[in-house]
């Protein structure tokens, strides 16, 4: 075919949504004949005038032939209706019209496209090939609109739309969980993804687009990122309340020396932060365990396995059956933890919202933790 197929339709509101006039996803059906990757164009009207063409391709239809279509939104919506329930009046109650009139639509479409989308018998409504195509594809067209809808109408008030958060696992309960409530409490039609990875993977979501922003104790040195600090915590030593350390005080690496220790692989950032802080002293301590993540080796620890150094906001934030924490010094070691974002990205409405809630809540957050871990350090009455 070398000239350009028409399809015209025409465009008018209905009720606030678009009528749907056009072939979007006919090209994919065919009408009996093979697709043939042809140019094809759909040109909608508006009743204001002007149109809008749209590039697609379709099956063989000669150059000359000018297809009408012209059926509405609530005729595809009936039609996935039908095809989820498989009954005609379950589906008609499910779109709130009668029977009849649900029929009607469904016939008009069929007419609409020239296609048989159901095969009808007295018992049982099924697909036909074509209808079964059809059918995945306005599934995908209707849930894309809606969720196009819904966003344009929420975006602008700030109110709706979808955040990811990238951000390292012993952050979330301390500083996401509470946002999180109070900004659902607020506007419950955000959603919010949380991306809980290691501190080189938060980096690199949120360096390439994929997290809005994040939470993490690396970022303060790269170039392309935005660092705001929010916290600087220590390291402590998590134990079993009746391992020989829990006794201690506070306890020093050396006091480490003997004593089954786990740590964290070669590739976690905290591992980097302990081996730098270690580097300058002659303490040797006896790994017997190594793990990927820090909730692993809590789960280790409580398991009698070890003791391990670990961040205070990974441990847990009321007193522990089992777990307890112990200061940790000779060296101390701390890490800060930040906001991190990509620097000059433009936060939307509802990711920017969070960002400052995040930003102004963790003094809460730091006072929250320091609560915790003196409940969980065993009391002792001072000579």
């Amino acid at each position: 075919m070398d000239q350009a197929a028409v399809a015209e339709c025409t465009c008018t509101l209905t009720g606030g949504f678009p009528r749907v006039g056009c072939a979007l996803h006919l090209l994919h059906l065919g009408t009996g004949n093979a697709i043939a990757r042809d140019s094809f164009r759909v040109q909608t009207r508006h009743p204001r005038g002007g149109s809008i063409r749209y590039p697609l391709e379709t099956n063989d239809l000669q150059s000359n032939q000018i297809m009408s279509v012209n059926f509405e939104l609530h005729d595809l919506i009936a039609f996935r209706a039908v095809a989820e329930l498989g009954n005609f009046r379950k589906a008609a109650e499910a779109v709130h019209i009668s029977q009849p009139a649900f029929s009607r639509r469904i016939d008009k479409l069929e007419q609409a496209l020239g296609i048989r989308l159901l095969e009808r018998t007295t018992r049982e409504v099924k697909l036909t090939a074509v209808g079964r195509e059809f059918a995945r594809s306005i599934s995908t067209l209707l849930d894309g609109l809606d969720e196009t809808l819904l966003t344009v109408r929420g975006v602008g008030t700030g109110r709706m739309g979808e955040v990811c958060i990238a951000c390292v696992p012993s952050t979330v309960y301390y500083f996401l969980s509470n946002v999180i409530q109070r900004y659902r409490a607020k506007y419950p039609k955000l959603r919010v993804r949380v991306f809980d990875a290691s501190a080189n993977e938060v980096l690199a979501g949120v360096a390439s687009g994929e997290a809005d922003f994040g939470i993490n104790f690396l970022g303060g040195s790269e170039p392309e990122i935005d660092y705001r600090p929010l916290l600087t915590e220590r390291f402590v030593i998590a134990c079993r309340r009746d391992h020989p350390l829990a006794s201690l005080r506070k306890v020093t690496w050396r006091d480490l020396e003997g004593h089954d220790f786990i740590l964290t692989a070669k590739s976690s950032g905290n591992r980097l932060l302990l081996d730098q802080a270690l580097a300058g002293t002659s303490t040797r301590l006896r790994p017997v365990y190594e793990a990927q993540h820090v909730t692993t080796m809590l789960g280790l620890v409580e398991a009698g396995l070890g003791v391990a150094a670990v961040p205070s906001l990974a441990m847990p934030q009321y007193e522990h059956p089992l777990l307890m924490s112990l200061p940790l010094g000779e060296p101390e070691v701390t890490r800060g933890i930040g906001l991190i974002k990509r620097k000059g990205r433009q936060l939307s409405p509802e990711a920017q919202q969070i960002y400052d809630f995040v930003s102004a809540g963790h003094p809460q957050a730091k006072a929250d933790k320091a609560k915790a871990a003196t409940s969980a350090r065993p009391r002792r009455k001072t000579p």
